[in-house]
């Protein structure tokens, strides 16, 4: 009762502080997200501390070394947190963005302008960055947050919240704008995700799992940031040099992120040629291979794929290989067992390009350039609340005016409808 009753608190408080923000001036808001920026580099001491304590007892359980990586901060890694925020900033606000101006036969003037959702929940796993990230973006958006992270970086997510708190509160943000829910029982998440005249929206970050618990137990509206099951198909006129250099960046630049590639497509045509290469240098980088029955009669060191391979989200140093006769069937693939969210295809065939584009049915598709780059800092967001891979409101790395919704303003001079 005491969980239930302490998260009901914060919610409203959140909800109460939503109101106030809603209305503060760009000004104060940018000014806020500027001192917090400046404030997490100056006190990262404070967050390395708290960040070392939960790393070493991470490794103590043998936590896989994917998911310690996504735990570990380093200056670097705050300091890009930090210039997260400074980009942020220099975005333009959304709020009040004018999407329709019409006048009506009989005078009446209507506009839409784009609006906070009020409160954005968010529930997520091991990062940190993401604590930060979404604290950056819901009050640049004028939304109040709570947050509910995973217990493995409690220590870590408070410490920058409290942080992010204490500066935008000095700043002229409602201090209750940013609420963080220290209790691990995860019970808290259902009491949040049940709690619609307080929470607006709930957005999850993580594994299938959490995901799927928080549409199960969610009455709130939830934006789905789903799995990355990507893909890279290598087509038969590909740069076989591009290629590689591509897929060794899609898969071994950082595997435990969601933009990693899961899955390698190789073009009958090729495949003799360009596997063997793309293997070496994978192997090199300790990838363990899983192919199907046609790339292991060429590079015989693979495991054989099964099934559950071409749906697996490995976050890890492990990728699945099939050989496919065209681009054609590369998309049915592709279509059958991604996740919907990035996918790419390396060629030379502008017409395969495009087809690859209009017909690969996922929320980011890339010709020759790697999955990596789904990300909202690097499509010039600033930084992002998620990766959505549903269709309805928001696709894709959602930025600021994913964070919105829209308002009809209709003016008139006494009209009435006949």
């Amino acid at each position: 009762m005491f969980m239930k009753d302490h998260v009901t608190k914060q919610a409203r408080r959140a909800k109460e502080a939503s109101r106030k923000l809603a209305c503060i001036p760009e000004e104060v808001r940018n000014t806020a997200l500027l001192a917090m920026s400046w404030d997490l580099e100056a006190r990262q001491d404070e967050i390395l501390e708290a960040n070392a304590k939960e790393v070493a007892a991470a490794k103590e359980r043998a936590t896989r070394l994917n998911m310690i990586d996504r735990l570990i901060l380093t200056p670097k890694r705050i300091h890009d947190m930090a210039e997260g925020i400074r980009q942020v900033v220099k975005l333009p606000d959304p709020l009040g963005k004018l999407d329709l101006e019409t006048v009506r036969p009989n005078g009446l003037k209507i506009r839409r302008v784009r609006v906070p959702f009020g409160v954005v929940g968010i529930v997520y796993e091991a990062r940190p960055n993401v604590t930060a990230d979404a604290i950056a973006l819901c009050i640049k958006s004028g939304n109040a947050c709570i947050l509910r992270g995973g217990s493995e970086a409690v220590r870590t997510n408070k410490k920058i919240s409290d942080i992010l708190k204490e500066a935008a509160t000095a700043n002229g943000i409602p201090s209750t704008a940013i609420e963080f829910i220290g209790i691990m029982d995860r019970d808290a998440v259902v009491v949040m995700c049940r709690l619609r005249k307080l929470v607006d929206v709930i957005i999850p970050r993580g594994g299938a799992g959490l995901i799927a618990r928080v549409i199960e137990h969610s009455n709130v509206p939830v934006i789905e940031t789903g799995t990355g099951v990507c893909h890279t198909f290598v087509d038969k006129t590909a740069d076989l040099d591009m290629a590689i250099k591509i897929c060794m960046n899609a898969k071994t630049s950082r595997p435990s992120v969601c933009n990693a590639m899961e899955t390698l497509l190789i073009h009958k045509d090729i495949a003799e040629e360009f596997l063997p290469k793309v293997a070496e240098a994978l192997t090199e980088a300790k990838v363990e291979l899983r192919g199907d029955e046609a790339s292991r009669k060429i590079f015989p060191d693979m495991k054989e794929a099964v099934e559950e391979d071409w749906t697996t989200e490995y976050n890890d140093l492990i990728l699945s290989v099939k050989i496919v006769d065209d681009v054609d069937a590369a998309i049915e693939h592709i279509n059958k067992y991604s996740s919907a969210h990035s996918d790419a295809i390396i060629t030379r065939d502008a017409d395969n390009a495009k087809k690859f584009e209009l017909m690969v049915d996922s929320a980011d598709v890339y010709v020759n350039a790697s999955t990596r780059f789904t990300d909202g800092f690097e499509f010039g967001f600033g930084a992002e609340i998620g990766i959505s891979t549903q269709k309805l409101h928001a696709r894709g790395p959602m930025g600021l005016e994913a964070l919105t919704t829209m308002k009809y303003l209709i003016e008139g001079d006494g009209q009435v409808r006949g």
